[in-house]
């Protein structure tokens, strides 16, 4: 368990500003839904596995106190640059931590969110540890992204074959003790029932629309893990296939912007 923990962090190495330059924010809609479940405005809200912040900062202005925690050096420094550059809020930090072992007082915690990242810890343990820092009637959600954005059936084809080409490379490329695990996000909601530490929970979806270029569609693709590991990995002929995924991108959206549709799956649990 400890390699699949330590794999885990360092899959993310090396691209957070290709992340964080192309990642979509997480839209307002989580928040007023997640401060309305909680019932009133958080004190102190908690980011876990926060990575560059993009899922931080939609706090600003909506919270007494923000934290962000994320256990990867690189990804935090870029989180920690963009705090800078919005004149360092005083009620929002960022701190390296583990999911399953946060140091946090018990029961200070009005809302903990995973943007993109409960799918990297170990579910059970992490949930102990969630529920021990949240408050009575505290909130813990883990939301995530459907990948590919909604665009069209070819480019989303083309999008899911080249991360399915650098999965099976990174399996062929990497010893067995390097490889990262990820936990099956459909079952996110059942762990969270399975724990019994949530009387409350439930999964909620929604839609949000972003405008986007060719290029920034196409780094969606690039700051997928898989394809960035296999990169790392020496997967050098992978890059014929960016580069054909680059040319179909940029004539399927003839050098305009378009409107894409970023899918939201939400799996709450109150305390």
């Amino acid at each position: 368990m400890n390699d699949i923990r330590t794999n885990n962090v360092v899959r993310f190495l090396g691209y957070s500003q290709l992340y964080d330059q192309n990642r979509p924010i997480p839209p307002s809609d989580i928040v007023k839904i997640l401060t309305r479940y909680f019932s009133k405005r958080p004190n102190r809200v908690v980011d876990v596995g926060c990575g560059t912040g993009l899922s931080t900062f939609i706090w600003l202005n909506h919270a007494d106190e923000i934290i962000g925690v994320e256990p990867n050096d690189d990804m935090r420094k870029t989180a920690i640059s963009q705090w800078r550059a919005q004149q360092e809020p005083e009620n929002l930090r960022f701190m390296k931590g583990l999911s399953y072992h946060l140091e946090l007082e018990s029961e200070s915690v009005d809302i903990l969110t995973c943007s993109q990242s409960f799918h990297w810890m170990d579910p059970q343990p992490t949930l102990r540890e969630f529920a021990r820092v949240l408050c009575k009637g505290g909130v813990f959600a883990a939301y995530d992204c459907d990948w590919p954005p909604t665009f069209t059936k070819e480019i989303e084809e083309s999008y899911q074959a080249l991360v399915s080409h650098a999965e099976s490379r990174v399996a062929e490329l990497a010893q067995a003790n390097q490889l990262a695990f990820k936990w099956n996000k459909e079952k996110h909601l059942q762990q969270i029932r399975d724990s019994g530490l949530f009387p409350f929970s439930k999964e909620i979806v929604f839609h949000h629309w972003e405008r986007c270029d060719a290029t920034r569609y196409a780094n969606i693709a690039l700051s997928q893990g898989g394809v960035q590991t296999a990169l790392k990995l020496g997967a050098n002929d992978l890059q014929d296939a960016i580069n054909e995924f680059k040319r179909q991108v940029n004539l399927a959206f003839d050098d305009q912007s378009q409107d894409i549709l970023f899918s939201y799956r939400m799996r709450i649990g109150i305390k």
